[in-house]
């Protein structure tokens, strides 16, 4: 039986270590039963415009998901006070497929109180930021666009593959 293949999607390939970063991420995976894929290319084809060069990352990165298994993702603030918005997209997408996801975020907590913790500057005074506009608070980790439909975890892809793990063998 080959092993559920698991997207790696979220900001680290924004990293300065990205590839040496995604195969740690990569070997945990295996240590979980898992086959990971972590979505940098080791060469991107030479030529491209950065148009088409965009173009060809955003199919790779579809047809990885639509071959994987599920979806583990790093929803943890990137740039500011929300997930990275390609991430966003790459757990929508696979949401849509039908596919599992499991988010993780390092720090406990609803939404609301996430950006007060990480981002003091960008609230006001009850449920709005600094510009007064509402803030979600359904007692989610995150957007409830993310918090529905993916299970999010508190901790690390070690947590995510621990829940990936138990809902495909359960």
């Amino acid at each position: 039986m080959t092993q559920p293949r698991v997207y790696l999607a979220g900001p680290d390939v924004f990293r300065p270590d990205a590839a040496d970063h995604g195969r740690k991420l990569v070997a945990l995976c295996a240590a979980y039963g898992f086959t990971g894929v972590f979505p940098l290319e080791p060469a991107l084809p030479p030529g491209l415009s950065p148009p088409a060069l965009a173009a060809h990352i955003y199919r790779a990165n579809v047809a990885h998901i639509d071959a994987c298994d599920a979806v583990a993702a790093n929803l943890d603030f990137f740039r500011g006070a929300e997930p990275d918005s390609g991430t966003c997209f790459e757990v929508g997408y696979a949401v849509a497929r039908g596919k599992p996801v499991v988010g993780y975020v390092p720090d406990p907590g609803t939404f609301a109180q996430r950006i007060r913790q990480r981002h003091p500057h960008a609230v006001g005074e009850g449920l709005v930021d600094a510009n007064g506009w509402q803030l979600e608070e359904f007692g989610l980790p995150l957007n409830l666009m993310l918090g529905v439909p993916c299970r999010v975890v508190v901790g690390d892809l070690r947590a995510a593959l621990e829940l990936l793990r138990a809902q495909l063998q359960g």
